[in-house]
């Protein structure tokens, strides 16, 4: 008899723990995290009741890329355009939220004993709150559409990037503290880098990717969809390994370029195995790191940490979300729906681990706090309101502002637009990417282009040649940052407006200049370091004559144009100031994304009539690239089509009740199976000589003619217009019941 390997053996404990723990905790209507958590407890070398996993080692790398698919997978999910989506409230609360628990968790890793690197991976750890847990509490209680809980995903969204963020810096800096060079320069080198990498990575993915995507379409099925979609997720895996980086990165920024292409839903969708998977062998890969006697050691840390992770995250992120203008009862829910930590808190625990900058005991303590506050989640949510309610009662009448939100108040009006804002989110985006751009090409031109050019001709003529061919690929770019004609018709618009308008253009449009002029600067300097003095006059020269050279317009437009067009592929149904107005009166947009295998797929909305069950209007469908702008009743429900619903809360939370009510009676509806029947047309009867499409059996009858035997032989073809003779044998198609009532 062959050998098993050991992974096969241990992969299949793994996943028959996994699933009847998991089977269990679902009967118990609790998260399936937990369960995955407790099923790598029980198959732990640790815990010697069950059988235990017999090599560590293939299992660390099954979790590896269970958070590569996690994070791809979270990536699709997130995409750039619900980061800029997202909203002010969500991107205060979000931040102030993760600053103060970083600080608190920092303070609280110095008290505990820990390094100064340990601590600020603690309070990375600290900062980050669970969306498996938190969606899966708003959904049992049916509050995933109300106001507080689209705030809290867009706080989800926030803390996302962070974490992703966390991930490569905090790697920077135990890799620097591991050197015994505690350089705060080289953590700041390496986070500009950082940026640089995404940002770059960002818009080239987006201007190139989606475009193949969409040429190969007609050659896309859904296994050389799913097949392309791992390639790039792993190919950006080992680029970004290639450069030093997190592989955690590289995977959620291919997941998040491939979230701006017209087949991210069904990308997503045939993801979703893979994920939920990988996802549990990494979960209970988790529960294998936990050592039960480690648990009961340090108990009192463990109490302690939940205490700060509690009161703390209620605290900030309450303060947070008030802080963005937000009223009290809002800002508590909020608060209250975030308090605890989960998977990315894991992840970060398993890189300070594997960089030795953290004790194993630390991962035990997040694990006991993260199943702690899970359990605590559900109840904080529930009670909110009624802790608002505690605390109205007894809310000094001074600050009474405070209970409605200052956004609601004399302070903010609805219609009120800021123009510095306006300047800002209109020119900065552009800046950074060009910017990113323009240090790529300048770090390419420096290793590739001036070393070959100068090699094949080492003369003053090569030196300028190099010096020409870097400028003229940067042309584009430094026309597209500096000197466009959008941005001088917005500025003169804004100029006369406000005192400090002109300040802020005045000084956006500096920087831009400096930034162009430094990029010239940087690639002159390198060509010709001995011409210091002057340098800085050509280079300004240059600069003025990219900007007044009309030529480079048509190449800049086409480059923007077409990175636009991509980037909308995915463009929100509604404009963002049309949903600022439904939002004041309290109506919201959701999105949802038809499944294939749901009931409602092949319906019309006249068979729905979702508007007279629930009040919600379907106001757009998005089918590919393709959009249905105020469908009609009689407008069909296809697989992924996605639904952009108009509604209020209570809308909202009656659709998802109606479409579950649909759901449920499709499932527990009997499935009548389809019978044959031999139906012979005997001498006399009316319909000889008729064409079969003048019997209509499929309206009248529910039947279908599936074939005619003639002649005692089978007819190969036939077609409605066959006409039926004397002696034909029919083979009818149809549910028992329908065949028994039928008659010719």
């Amino acid at each position: 008899m062959t050998h098993l390997p050991h992974l096969i053996a241990d992969l299949g404990l793994i996943l028959i723990i996994a699933g009847v723990v998991t089977l269990i905790f679902k009967f118990l209507k609790q998260p399936l995290v937990l369960g995955y958590i407790v099923a790598g407890i029980l198959v732990s070398p640790h815990f010697i009741v069950f059988p235990s996993v017999a090599d560590m080692n293939n299992i660390k790398v099954w979790s590896e890329i269970g958070v590569i698919i996690l994070l791809f997978a979270h990536g699709i999910e997130f995409s750039f355009k619900k980061l800029l989506n997202v909203g002010t409230t969500a991107t205060v609360a979000g931040v102030i939220s993760i600053v103060s628990m970083l600080l608190i968790g920092y303070l609280a890793g110095l008290m505990m004993g820990l390094s100064e690197v340990a601590s600020i991976f603690f309070g990375g750890m600290l900062s980050m709150s669970s969306t498996t847990i938190i969606i899966k509490a708003f959904g049992d209680m049916g509050w995933q559409k109300k106001r507080f809980a689209r705030i809290v995903c867009g706080v989800l969204i926030v803390e996302d990037l962070a974490a992703i963020l966390m991930l490569v810096v905090f790697t920077a800096l135990a890799t620097v503290h591991s050197a015994g060079e505690s350089n705060a320069a080289d953590i700041i080198h390496t986070t500009l880098v950082l940026g640089v990498f995404v940002l770059t990575c960002g818009a080239i993915g987006i201007f190139i990717i989606p475009t193949l995507l969409k040429k190969l379409k007609k050659f896309l099925s859904d296994e050389t969809l799913l097949i392309i979609s791992l390639g790039l997720c792993l190919g950006m895996v080992i680029f970004s390994d290639y450069l030093g980086y997190s592989v955690a990165l590289g995977a959620f920024m291919m997941g998040a370029i491939l979230a701006e292409t017209v087949e991210a839903r069904r990308i997503e969708y045939l993801i979703n195995p893979l994920k939920d998977l990988f996802g549990a062998i990494f979960f209970v890969s988790v529960g294998m790191m936990v050592v039960p006697e480690t648990l009961v050691e340090y108990a009192g840390i463990i109490a302690i940490v939940t205490v700060i992770v509690l009161v703390g995250r209620i605290v900030f992120d309450s303060l947070g979300v008030l802080a963005s203008g937000e009223g009290l009862k809002t800002s508590l829910q909020s608060g209250m729906s975030l308090a605890q930590i989960g998977e990315f808190s894991f992840i970060i625990a398993v890189v300070g681990i594997n960089l030795r900058v953290l004790d194993d005991f630390i991962f035990d303590v997040i694990v006991a706090v993260s199943v702690i506050t899970t359990f605590t989640t559900p109840y904080c949510i529930k009670y909110s309101e009624s802790c608002y309610k505690f605390i109205e009662k007894r809310f000094p009448a001074k600050w009474q502002v405070l209970i409605y939100g200052y956004g609601a108040s004399q302070y903010r009006t609805i219609n009120e637009i800021s123009h510095v804002k306006h300047i800002l989110k209109t020119t900065l985006p552009p800046f950074f990417i060009y910017s990113s751009l323009l240090g790529v090409v300048a770090i390419i031109s420096q290793r590739v282009i001036v070393p070959y050019i100068t090699e094949q001709i080492p003369s003053t003529i090569g030196s300028l040649l190099a010096a020409t061919v870097c400028i003229g690929v940067m042309a584009p770019f430094i026309f597209a940052m500096a000197g466009r004609k959008k941005s001088r018709e917005l500025y003169k618009e804004l100029w006369d407006t406000h005192t400090v308008n002109k300040i802020v253009i005045l000084s956006v449009i500096l920087l831009k200049l400096a930034a162009c002029v430094g990029f010239v600067m940087y690639i002159l300097l390198w060509i010709f370091p001995q011409y210091k003095a002057l340098i800085l006059l050509a280079s300004i020269i240059i600069i003025t004559a990219i900007v007044m050279i009309q030529g480079f317009i048509a190449q800049s437009d086409i480059m923007e144009q077409h990175f636009i067009d991509n980037f909308r592929n995915t463009e929100d149904a509604i404009n963002e100031r049309s949903k600022k107005q439904l939002t004041n009166n309290n109506i919201h947009i959701e999105e949802i994304i038809v499944s294939p295998d749901t009931p409602i797929v092949g319906k019309t909305l006249g068979e729905l009539d979702l508007f007279n069950r629930t009040g919600a209007n379907i106001v757009s469908i998005e089918r590919g690239s393709d959009r249905i702008n105020i469908p009609g009743r009689d407008t069909m429900i296809f697989p992924y089509d996605r639904l952009i619903v108009a509604a209020t809360d209570e809308g909202l939370n009656d659709l998802t009740a109606a479409l579950s009510e649909i759901s449920s009676k499709q499932a527990d509806s009997p499935k009548e199976q389809i019978n044959i029947s031999l139906y012979e047309i005997a001498s006399g009867n009316m319909y000889i000589g008729r064409q079969i499409s003048e019997l209509d059996l499929r309206d009248k009858h529910q039947c279908m003619i599936i074939g005619i035997d003639r002649n005692e032989s089978s007819m190969p073809r036939f077609s409605g217009d066959t006409v039926l003779m004397e002696g034909d044998i029919l083979w009818l198609a149809g549910e028992q019941d329908k065949l028994d009532t039928f008659e010719l």
